[in-house]
């Protein structure tokens, strides 16, 4: 009987006897696709459940993962991560679902954003400086930055849910949290330096236009007009930058309940220009404007209305006022200004009409110095000019103006285009609103701003364009000259507008700094993730107008407008690049809903931002790249860790894959090799590490650059130590971290641990980055240690070393070894030069001098000459080969002449023999102990016993106690890693008293021994080692290691760190054990030693 789950409307049949055996088993009539995992369980045991229970707690059903997906929530931004979100769902309470169509919830917000005080009080200055050519190429470049932008953010914002906060959300995840942090800290001070601009033109318009009496300073010379001007913007922008921030503080609500009303402002009033651009065309407004020769005049001196030097009253000829300020006194005869003389007063309209044929006039640019007077080129002037001085009524230029200048001045009225991003949490289709809402408000504001330009131009005459404060039409606003019905519904209109503005940058901006502090990718602004028990920002509220204060400060429209352009550029900058990047990568994930985009288009975008960045302002570039880049660091090293899946880890991958298969071409050139490491570090039962000294060295060879390795190997199954082996890493990661040791972890779970360190020395690195290099510590308590593995692993290692024609370095007593705050203050690094090792010795020293620790020691090279070798020739060869190698060091040869073998070099090879042959005979098999544990108790009786450590003699030679210790059959060789029956257990437990035993018998002691136990007989094969004569070979290598440590000894006492060729193990495991006692003995007495064994390649080379 098959089992099947029923649709009843779609009819949908899922056949679920494949994942089981059960019968007889059916849901009832449901959707299962409705339905938690909880909720669908099957009434007879379940057949589903029953083959995969196991799995459920991470493979959930598909009906449940379907429902999760279906009614995902958005999420304030920054509260927690989406995935995290994903898992709670369930659990969370329904809200209000968002309903925000595409017109209400980005179309109406972007142009709100958009549109600002710049329009209003900047961009009739823009077309009469840079022209309306010029003009229109500023407005053209700024809006086809912004255009490219939103494409390449619809990409990004159809590519998966977006949460709220969505362009800071958008760029994080995209290019990771380090670019996500930088980028989001520039758009917050962007936004914040947005409030501060939007305050500044409201206070402009206010006691420029509004209400002039209102100034609190007066200037007593019209030289202080300037200074005055801007004490009166602080105060009153500091006053209405803490009123706004109350209001913001008790309530957004307040705010958004007013966003309509100051989106009807910019409404009307733009379509007031419109309608007074139309009716100039037959009707032009009167605003005419006083010109002494070309020079324009200020309409504020103009206390007679009178633009003439005299004026005839009851046909008497009187002075003007505008004769006194140019002539020294009232009278007619009076001394004037030259150019006044020679120049007749004029008035011209300020607005000829749309079919004036000015703009003939106002196609061409006329930049202007700080100070030069406002004029009009196609009046006569005389030739006699002198330079106007500023106690004349004109109107002269305020700051130096540039075609760079105005674009910085004019970018921030296209900025704004995040706003309907930022409220994604509140739309209906996130993905459909965003891309067409964000791209028509683009089109509509620049179809504006270009049908403004030309407007501007072909109404308003030019130095009424160039009049930035309307002084020659007597303080009225320019753009409202020529608005309809009259020029207070520009006034009142981009008065509320900008207000408007500034709250909603005063109310954006601290809730994405909010965002970025719960994030918790820079630690010193977690404390702006908090804030009333609402989630209103209080801190970040603060922060943002302290910073929008500084703004405020500056005082001047036209200086704080650069400074928010950089930041908005920079983060405009980055949307393109996360685009392009994901695009070119080709990431999996990558698959956005919005497919009218390319990354050609990106690119475009992020060039064109870079080069509006360094056109606007070089240095405010370069600022905001510094502040970018300082804070990209700081998370680098002391921020979160996060993994978001970015473009930029894609982006390191790509570029990995792409060196490592440029590196694999190869092998490395001589002059390319360093040593790649592999360090091998034991962990005891608690998964602490044994010899942590062994990283600080790796970091003092490294210098903390390099390819590092750390591997260690957990003996055991690896499905049941798979958690063994990640705590094991985890250990290691903390102490890499703790030694600032850059690199990778390995950790292998083998059941013999010589067979994972020869895997791990196999397998580790990835095809050019390999190890080349192994390091590994020294077994100094081999002859005690309880282990009988601990010194047959070191053997095996240094074997498969050798045969992968791998380098090693082996560290002995490496808890001497200085750490990395003890710096050695003086000594010497001595490099005992036996056999050529590809350079090793050479190169080794010159690493560690590089570090802070072995920098001040100094470096000694000896090597051994021989009977037939020339010592003093040797010396000089060395000291040129030295010489060529750029390396500084002392140089020494050291004569060894043959000599007779001593009687402490004949006792020494015998006592290794013998222990060698009491190894041999006292190795038993499995069997064979089973069968003593048995026999254990009767042994009384039998007299089958071994020897107690009271009843075993004890020899002594004059530097060390041999010791036999853990006896083992060789069979048994993974006693460290494999799996023991009880039984084994137990016999080793129980017989663990007995299975020391000492050395060395001589014919006296198995005399007395004999005598003592005389009903027992000496154990089979110890009576041979009473006639053992030392092997003649084995002699010669310990007179050679003898004597060659005497030499060591004696020359290198002193030495901070001594460098020794390390010898080969012998090729018949029969003699392991007599290796370990040359080292020893060749090592004797040496506080810290480096054993090195070259790799067979050169690793150093005089050429360069």
């Amino acid at each position: 009987m098959k089992c099947f789950v029923f649709e009843a409307e779609s009819g949908l049949e899922i056949n679920f006897a494949l994942y089981g055996s059960h019968t007889g088993c059916c849901y009832q009539k449901s959707s299962l696709f409705l339905l938690h995992q909880s909720d669908a369980e099957p009434q007879n045991g379940g057949c589903l459940s029953a083959a995969v229970s196991e799995e459920m707690d991470t493979r959930p059903k598909v009906s449940s993962l379907l429902n999760r997906l279906a009614n995902y929530t958005n999420l304030t931004q920054g509260a927690k991560e989406h995935e995290e979100a994903e898992s709670i769902g369930e659990k969370r309470k329904t809200g209000k679902s968002p309903q925000m169509g595409t017109f209400m919830g980005v179309y109406l917000p972007c142009l709100q954003n958009i549109f600002g005080v710049i329009l209003f009080l900047r961009l009739t200055w823009v077309v009469g400086t840079a022209g309306v050519l010029q003009g229109l190429c500023i407005v053209f470049i700024c809006c086809c930055c912004t255009m490219l932008t939103a494409i390449s953010m619809s990409a990004i914002a159809t590519n998966g849910v977006v949460p709220a906060g969505g362009s800071y959300f958008m760029i994080s995840r995209s290019l990771g949290p380090e670019f996500g942090g930088a980028v989001g800290l520039c758009f917050y001070l962007g936004t914040t330096f947005a409030g501060a601009m939007y305050i500044l033109g409201a206070i402009e318009i206010l006691l420029m236009y509004i209400a002039p009496s209102t100034a609190i300073f007066v200037p007593s010379s019209p030289d202080g007009e300037g200074a005055a001007m801007l004490n009166n913007m602080r105060v009153y922008g500091s006053i209405c930058l803490l009123l706004m921030s109350l209001l913001v503080f008790v309530g957004v609500k307040y705010v958004n309940k007013l966003a309509s009303i100051f989106l009807a402002c910019v409404i009307i009033s733009i379509l007031s220009i419109y309608i007074g651009a139309l009716i100039s065309a037959f009707s032009p407004p009167k605003f005419p404007v006083c010109m002494l020769g070309n020079r324009t005049i200020n309409g504020h001196t103009l206390r007679d209305h009178q633009c003439a030097k005299t004026v005839l009253r009851v046909t008497v000829e009187k002075a003007t006022v505008l004769w006194e300020h140019f002539c020294e006194g009232k009278e007619l005869n009076s001394s004037c200004d030259d150019y006044f003389s020679h120049s007749n007063f004029t008035q011209i309209e300020g607005i000829p009409g749309l079919a004036s044929g000015i703009i003939t006039e106002n196609l061409w640019s006329s930049y202007l110095s700080k100070g030069d007077v406002l004029e009009k080129s196609s009046l006569n002037s005389t030739h006699t000019a002198h330079p106007a001085s500023f106690q004349q009524p004109y109107v002269f230029a305020d700051i130096t103006t540039s075609f760079t200048l105005l674009v910085g001045i004019f970018f921030p009225s296209v900025t704004g285009i995040m706003a309907g991003s930022n409220r994604s949490g509140d739309l209906k289709d996130a993905q459909r609103s965003i891309p067409i809402g964000t791209i028509l408000a683009i089109l509509t504001t620049s179809l504006v701003y270009l049908s403004s330009v030309i407007l501007f131009g072909a109404c308003i005459d030019g130095v009424l364009l160039r009049d930035k404060f309307g002084d020659s039409v007597k303080g009225n606003l320019v753009v409202g000259t020529l608005a309809w019905p009259s020029p207070w519904v520009i006034v009142i209109g981009s008065f509320f507008s900008t207000c408007g503005a500034g709250l909603q940058s005063l109310t954006g901006a601290p809730r994405l700094l909010q965002a970025i502090a719960k994030d918790n990718i820079i630690p010193f602004l977690r404390v702006f993730g908090h804030g009333k028990a609402n989630g209103e920002p209080t801190w970040a509220m603060l922060l943002t107008a302290l910073i929008a204060e500084l703004g405020i400060l500056i005082a001047s429209l036209d200086l704080v407008a650069p400074i928010l352009s950089m930041f908005f550029l920079m983060c405009y900058l980055f949307v393109n690049l996360a685009c392009a990047l994901q695009t070119l990568l080709r990431t999996p994930n990558w698959r956005p809903r919005f497919s009218y985009y390319h990354w050609t288009l990106s690119f475009l975008g992020m060039t064109i931002c870079l080069a509006l960045m360094f056109i606007s302002s070089w240095y405010y570039a370069i600022v905001a790249m510094v502040i970018a880049g300082m804070i990209y660091k700081y998370i680098e090293y002391h921020g979160a860790e996060k993994e978001w899946g970015d473009g930029i880890r894609g982006l390191s991958l790509s570029a990995a894959r792409y060196a490592l298969l440029r590196l694999e071409e190869g092998p490395p050139h001589t002059k390319n090799w360093r040593p790649q490491l592999l360090v091998l570090l034991k962990l005891d039962e608690d998964a602490h590490v044994k010899s942590p000294r062994l990283l600080t060295f790796a970091s003092q060879l490294k210098a903390g650059k390099g390819l590092t390795i750390v591997g260690t190997v957990i003996p055991g199954n690896f499905l049941h130590s798979y958690g063994e082996a990640l705590a094991a890493e985890q250990t290691m990661k903390h102490l890499m971290d703790k030694e600032r040791v850059k690199g990778f972890c390995q950790c292998i779970v083998a059941q013999k641990p010589r067979d994972g360190i020869s895997h791990m020395i196999q397998s580790s690195g990835l095809g050019g980055m390999k190890h080349n290099t192994v390091v590994m510590g020294w077994p100094h308590a081999w002859r005690q240690s309880e282990d009988p593995q601990s010194w047959k692993t070191f053997i095996n290692t240094v074997r498969v070393t050798t045969a992968a024609h791998l380098a090693l370095l082996v560290p002995k007593n490496i808890s001497l070894f200085p750490s990395n705050n003890e710096p050695c203050t003086e000594g010497y690094i001595d490099v005992w030069w036996i056999v050529h090792d590809g350079g090793m010795l050479m190169l080794l020293p010159f690493l560690l001098r590089q570090h802070k620790v072995w920098r001040k020691c100094g470096m000694r090279i000896f090597t051994v000459a021989q009977m037939e070798d020339n010592s003093i020739q040797m010396k000089k060869d060395l000291a040129t080969f030295l010489y060529h190698l750029r390396i500084e060091a002392e140089v020494e040869v050291v004569e060894m002449h043959d000599s007779d073998i001593s009687a402490y070099t004949y006792e020494r090879t015998l006592m290794m023999e013998q222990r060698s042959q009491m190894l041999r005979q006292m190795r038993l098999s499995k069997s064979d102990r089973e069968k003593e544990v048995s026999l254990r108790r009767p042994a009384r009786l039998i007299c089958v016993r071994t020897f107690s450590p009271n009843q075993a003699q004890l020899v002594k030679d004059r530097n060390s106690m041999l010791r036999l210790t853990s006896i083992g059959s060789d069979d048994d060789d993974d006693t460290d890693g494999g799996e023991r029956t009880e039984r084994e257990k137990s016999a080793s437990s129980s017989a663990e008293h007995h299975r020391r035993v000492q050395m060395t018998w001589t014919k006296e002691k198995t005399m007395q021994y004999r005598s003592t136990h005389s009903g027992c007989s000496t154990p089979e094969g110890f009576r041979d080692m009473l006639s053992i004569r030392p092997d003649h070979s084995n002699v010669r290598r310990m007179h050679t290691a003898v004597k060659l440590n005497e030499v060591i000894v004696n020359k290198s006492h002193d030495a901070r760190l001594v460098l020794l060729n390390m010898p080969g193990p012998p090729r018949n495991p029969e003699g392991d054990e007599n290796y370990m006692e040359f080292l020893e003995v060749l090592t004797e007495g040496l506080e810290r030693v480096l054993l090195v064994r070259g790799g067979g390649s050169e690793v150093i080379t005089i050429y360069s």
